[in-house]
């Protein structure tokens, strides 16, 4: 019940009650949703339409719509449109543009265009990168379909159309769009109960990852272990304090980094990517939750039985 009230007719979804609309509160919810095998058609609708008004020109994902593009918002709003199987409404060679050049000299990741890097972009960005790692052939059919688009639009402009031929064709139009619209929605809702959501990120970890990694890994690690890392924690960058957050962020996109390599999410990877001596070695973490792997294996064979709770 709380998820469902904190559900936004635009699709999005509240932080909490009164609080503001995002992509990460999407993520938040959908992401909990999955995991507890409570996600469905009504938490579902209209989430991915949400998520692509906050695509930007460059490519990235914003907090809202009309905002800058954010590494943490790109890893929120991808994810999110892989767990309820609409990742292919994103443009992802524009998103993939846009993160491959967030990497800067310094080895880290930067979290917007013309910002200083930060450590806990190693996986928020990283994380964007394993994800699309599984979706490289989306991203391929993608780019196909818009290199016949360009084919049709000059194969189009070479042909002359009468003003009567449009007068018509927009008559039609109207006439149809309400029914267009109403089998538009039924066609989704039919789409919405045939897929089994909780199914999505298991399914999603089993894929081989073929795509090569999009960044340097062993030198996003040097960043990681030489810049970030301090006695007892990790931190933003040199002349910043550790924290629990980036603490967080830099071991998760240290595992990122050393698993970017690996084909299956729960092979070893081979010591030569590992920087550092071997036992630096961290546990692969589901890129989609951001939880340790074996971890979440436990938790869907829990829920795989049923919710334990309602929303």
């Amino acid at each position: 019940m709380f998820l469902l009230k904190m559900k936004d007719a635009s699709g999005g979804f509240r932080m909490h009650d009164g609080g503001e609309i995002d992509v990460r509160a999407c993520y938040t919810a959908i992401s909990v949703a999955s995991i507890l095998n409570i996600l469905d058609y009504e938490l579902v609708q209209n989430v991915g339409n949400y998520i692509v008004s906050c695509q930007t020109y460059e490519g990235g994902i914003a907090g809202e719509p009309f905002s800058e593009a954010h590494g943490g918002y790109t890893f929120c709003g991808l994810a999110t449109m892989i767990l309820i199987d609409e990742v292919n409404s994103l443009d992802l060679p524009r998103l993939i543009d846009w993160v491959v050049f967030r990497q800067g000299v310094e080895g880290g990741f930067q979290g917007r265009t013309n910002k200083l890097v930060d450590g806990c972009y190693s996986f928020w960005q990283g994380g964007v990168c394993a994800l699309i790692r599984r979706l490289h052939s989306i991203a391929d059919e993608q780019l196909l379909a818009l290199d016949a688009g360009e084919e049709d639009r000059c194969t189009d402009s070479s042909q002359t159309s009468t003003s009567s031929d449009f007068c018509e064709e927009e008559e039609c139009l109207e006439e149809n769009l309400s029914r267009v619209d109403e089998a538009w929605q039924e066609g989704q809702r039919n789409a919405c109960s045939a897929v089994n959501f909780f199914t999505i990120g298991l399914k999603f970890i089993k894929e081989h990852a073929d795509l090569e990694p999009l960044f340097d890994s062993m030198e996003l690690q040097q960043y990681i272990l030489l810049c970030s890392q301090v006695d007892g924690g990790f931190r933003d960058k040199p002349g910043k304090y550790k924290d629990y957050y980036h603490t967080c962020y830099c071991l998760s996109g240290l595992s990122a980094c050393q698993y970017s390599w690996s084909k299956r999410a729960d092979s070893h990877p081979l010591p030569r990517v590992v920087l550092g001596p071997y036992s630096n070695l961290l546990q692969p973490v589901h890129p989609l939750f951001n939880v340790v792997l074996e971890r979440f294996f436990e938790a869907h064979k829990f829920f795989s039985k049923g919710p334990k709770i309602s929303l």
